[in-house]
């Protein structure tokens, strides 16, 4: 019995397999080097729709998610102790670029932790005054992004808008955090205003941002007889919307937040920048550095919209009727 023979043209071609092997791996290793590397530090929870608008405007630029970028997320719960590990820990991932926010929290910890690495804030209060960039048009280092700096003003409006909506309220506490820096300039813009609508306002404080710092806080409301509330600006509040809405409900009382994420799991009324926009800005910067631009010479942006938004099932729940002038001037109305 004869040997099979191999002929020339199927040698040569058991012979390439090997390397049709080896370049085809090599092609999807350096396709891999391609991606470029997008750490995204939140001191929230997993759960925040709005991050889908960063991606989304990402992707109109042409960074698809697997094909131009891989994204890496680390969300702190509410725990600001924990920022700082994950800050530490995407540096040492090597990201490329670090997407920080929103609040002040998550850009701090991740600039104590590189000079170096690109870093996009968003919704930072007063990233000057605290060190993050040497000025707004100049920002110098390795920080940029988009601000919050709308807040002082935020407390003379929302306190404006919570007595228009509520024309009998008397005594609003406003519920805050000591220990976030842009805690004291909101505080003496609201104390201002409230002495201008003649309101009457007490501080419910959390001594510590954990779940039994929120019960006792919300507790001191109760105590203090206030027949309205306002919620300041604070990621550890907004990752525990839910317990505030419930309580505000639960007690009937009007409440005015910061941010629609409120409003759209059931609170009364916010008004504040436009979340969704503020959140497509970041995509832009993040575009640009990726292409070679240098943070430091790009100027930080700050919110140019802002929405008021009401919910009319919470007014029914706690027996309040809404003034239609008020209502008129809402850009959202959830019925």
């Amino acid at each position: 019995m004869k040997a099979a023979k191999c002929t020339p043209c199927k040698f040569i071609g058991c012979a390439l397999v090997p390397y049709i092997f080896a370049l085809w791996s090599f092609a999807e290793a350096e396709q891999a080097k391609k991606l470029a590397r997008i750490g995204y530090l939140s001191g929230r929870s997993e759960r925040f729709d709005v991050l889908m608008s960063f991606k989304e405007e990402l992707n109109k630029l042409g960074w698809v998610e697997g094909k131009q970028i891989e994204v890496e997320h680390r969300y702190g719960g509410g725990d600001i102790d924990k920022l700082s590990h994950f800050a530490s820990e995407l540096i040492r991932r090597q990201v490329d670029i670090i997407v920080a926010g929103p609040g002040n929290e998550p850009t701090i910890a991740v600039k104590r932790v590189t000079t170096t690495t690109p870093i996009v804030m968003v919704g930072v209060v007063d990233p000057v005054s605290n060190g993050l960039v040497a000025s707004l048009a100049r920002p110098g280092g390795n920080v940029t992004g988009v601000t919050y700096e709308v807040t002082r003003e935020q407390a003379a409006k929302n306190l404006e808008l919570l007595k228009e909506a509520v024309p009998n309220v008397s005594r609003v506490a406003i519920l805050r955090n000591p220990n976030v820096l842009n805690q004291i300039p909101y505080s003496k813009e609201a104390e201002k205003a409230a002495k201008i609508l003649r309101i009457t306002i007490q501080f419910a404080e959390i001594e510590s941002a954990n779940d039994q710092g929120l019960k006792n806080a919300l507790g001191s409301v109760i105590h203090q007889r206030a027949n309205a509330l306002l919620v300041t600006p604070d990621t550890f509040f907004a990752d525990r919307r839910r317990q505030i809405i419930d309580f505000a409900a639960r007690n009937k009382l009007p409440a005015i937040y910061f941010g629609t994420g409120f409003v759209d799991d059931g609170g009364l009324m916010s008004y504040g920048p436009d979340r969704q926009a503020m959140w497509r800005r970041p995509a832009f910067y993040v575009d640009k550095i990726l292409k070679g631009a240098k943070p430091a010479d790009l100027p930080v942006e700050q919110p140019t919209k802002f929405e008021l938004v009401i919910n009319l099932k919470a007014a029914k729940q706690i027996g309040l009727t809404i003034p239609p002038n008020v209502l008129a001037r809402a850009d959202r109305v959830i019925k």
